[in-house]
């Protein structure tokens, strides 16, 4: 696939403005965007299977539920690094 030489031009007029449109709000989601997402990019294969979030959020939750019933695994020890030798 080749790739276009020509730049793409900016078909945005300079006529328009926006400050004047109904219902645009300068920094409408910024709160809610300085608070973080929760929004998590699947691959195209898990995507295809849920149809829409609650499907995803649905199958989260069995998963859960799933690993709550596991036993608890003491977590392994961990190893002092070996000193160096001089």
């Amino acid at each position: 696939m080749r790739k276009s030489s020509r730049k793409s031009k900016d078909e945005l007029q300079p006529e328009y403005d926006f400050a004047n449109m109904p219902g645009g709000v300068r920094g409408k989601y910024a709160e809610r965007y300085r608070q973080g997402t929760n929004l998590a990019l699947l691959d195209r294969d898990v995507a295809a299977a849920f149809p829409n979030d609650e499907a995803v959020n649905e199958a989260l939750r069995v998963v859960l539920k799933a690993a709550e019933r596991l036993p608890r695994r003491a977590s392994p020890r961990r190893h002092k690094p070996l000193a160096a030798h001089h």
